[in-house]
């Protein structure tokens, strides 16, 4: 009934984007309209101040950055024509594109670069994309074209953090104009401007006449419609009322298959499932405890029964896809080796603890059942709860002392959306990225990890950076300070007379080029 509901609400409120796509066939001049279903509401459109993926998934439409990735997680240059970095690694010199206007007429330059990341630099503004970029210690406009970024310390992997999705460059008139609420009054240079935003409902945009790139965008106007509901999000791609949704339930893609307007397209990803184990807490604080719980968990079972295939089992701490990642095979499930383990570790007839999960929808609900009867075959009896996200943020990543957190094992995941090693190790597994401050919600520290993390940031030289992140990987893959679980296709529908959409390795979008006929 929930369902239906929320599906009633849906037409009424998309009718009008519907009737234009079904009116294409008549007037040539009627609306080219999208509509894109979502999982969730937009925290925000400001880049720099979100840190979920759809919200600057869905800036993408009005905001670029200097550079950023293809559809296959390929580095691009976008506002940026070239760069050039210094010898010892501490400056990076960019030439950037001419020609260029924001949404109000101002011109994009260097000055307009430089606004943007004193912004974000600046710790008295508390951006959340703040500890991404705050490695620069300078960014100085050199002419109207030339931006000079200097850097506290040599960071190898600065071009690919300035291609993050949050590296967006915004008007400063406009963030003068604004002031904060900016964050609801987007002005960039992308392919739309923004029109309007219902902020339980929907965000719209339309076509930018001035867009720099010649014949984009192709339609008139992007309508983002969160549905929450995992199979409503479904059923508006069966019934027509939406044109593209992500994420798919995995149990409906096999009906929606058979659909003759609609393509189900399992993509590529980098977004990795685990279980952190609070190493700082008995009996979490013993690897042997840590090995035993991987030995315990049948990965294939969790990619076949949570997933319904759409998953592969994870082979490291990094995934395939993202530069420097090293495989080092599926963990066996081996309950007995498991049970042999918690013996060797003093827990013979196992232990009680608690399994958390980030997140509450039907996958992740999935996910831990699973993983509590598969633990309660070797003795761990675990209590799971899906936490909403305020529970989320309170009793994880807001907690503010290391020795008293609650969390036991938590169930979250992660994408590298710089596609390089460094973002997907350092905030997760690095000592400095504990709670509150990043996401080691393990509260995992290994000095090895932690030098060798911090020295592949000091080199430029590829081989090196690849005997260093692969040394750190093979030792987090050592002390488990994770259940390795999965890696996650990118499941996706879209309407057969939809182009130019995908979603990427990282979860997030690329539809520069989108199209309706």
């Amino acid at each position: 009934m929930k369902s239906s509901n929320r599906l009633s609400g849906f037409r009424r409120l998309l009718i009008a984007g519907s009737l234009a796509a079904v009116s294409l066939s008549t007037p040539a001049f009627a609306a080219k309209d999208v509509v894109l279903a979502v999982a969730s509401t937009f925290t925000t459109l400001d880049p720099y101040d979100a840190n979920d993926t759809l919200s600057m998934a869905v800036a993408k439409s009005f905001y670029q950055g200097l550079f950023g990735f293809d559809k296959d997680m390929k580095l691009i240059n976008v506002l940026a024509e070239s760069y050039e970095p210094s010898a010892d690694g501490l400056t990076y010199t960019i030439r950037l594109k001419s020609g260029v206007k924001f949404h109000d007429g101002t011109d994009f330059n260097a000055s307009a670069v430089k606004a943007n990341f004193d912004r974000v630099t600046n710790p008295d503004n508390k951006l959340k994309r703040y500890a991404l970029f705050n490695r620069i210690a300078k960014t100085e406009a050199v002419d109207p074209l030339t931006v000079k970024f200097t850097l506290k310390e040599p960071f190898s992997p600065f071009i690919n953090v300035l291609a993050h999705p949050s590296g967006v460059i915004i008007s400063p008139a406009a963030m003068q104009k604004y002031g904060k609420d900016i964050a609801f009054n987007p002005v960039g240079t992308g392919p739309f401007v923004f029109q309007e935003w219902k902020q339980t409902d929907y965000v719209k945009v339309k076509k930018f006449d001035g867009f720099w790139q010649p014949g984009l965008p192709k339609v008139d106007t992007l309508t983002w419609k969160p549905v929450i509901d995992n199979n409503t999000r479904a059923t508006v791609m069966q019934t027509g009322e939406a044109h593209f949704a992500y994420p798919l339930p995995f149990e409906q893609a096999e009906k929606l298959k058979q659909n003759d307007k609609v393509d189900v397209v399992a993509g590529s990803s980098i977004v990795q499932r685990w279980l952190a184990m609070n190493t700082l807490q008995k009996p979490f604080d013993n690897v042997k405890v840590r090995q035993a719980v991987n030995y315990a968990i049948n990965k294939e079972a969790v990619a076949k029964v949570a997933f319904a295939g759409y998953a592969v089992p994870a082979e490291g701490p990094v995934p395939p896809g993202v530069e420097y990642a090293q495989s080092f095979g599926i963990w066996p499930y081996d309950p007995v080796k498991a049970k042999q383990l918690l013996a060797e570790a003093g827990y013979p007839n196992g232990f009680e603890t608690t399994l958390w999960s980030a997140y509450n929808h039907s996958t992740a609900q999935k996910v831990i059942e699973v993983a509590q009867q598969q633990l309660a075959q070797v003795g761990i009896k675990a209590q799971i709860q899906a936490l909403e996200a305020g529970q989320r943020v309170e009793r994880v990543e807001s907690w503010q002392d290391p020795k008293t957190a609650p969390v036991r094992m938590y169930y979250i995941g992660w994408s590298s959306s710089t596609g390089e090693a460094d973002w997907a190790l350092r905030p997760l597994l690095a000592s400095e990225a504990w709670p509150p401050g990043l996401l080691n919600t393990a509260y995992y520290k290994n000095e090895l990890v932690d030098a060798n993390i911090a020295k592949a940031l000091n080199t430029t030289d590829k081989a090196e950076k690849e005997k260093l992140y692969k040394a750190a990987q093979q030792q987090i893959w050592n002390d488990a300070p994770w259940v390795f679980l999965v890696t996650e296709k990118m499941l996706y529908a879209r309407a057969k007379n939809v182009s130019g959409i995908y979603v990427m390795p990282d979860a997030s979008y690329e539809y520069s080029e989108i199209d309706i006929k």
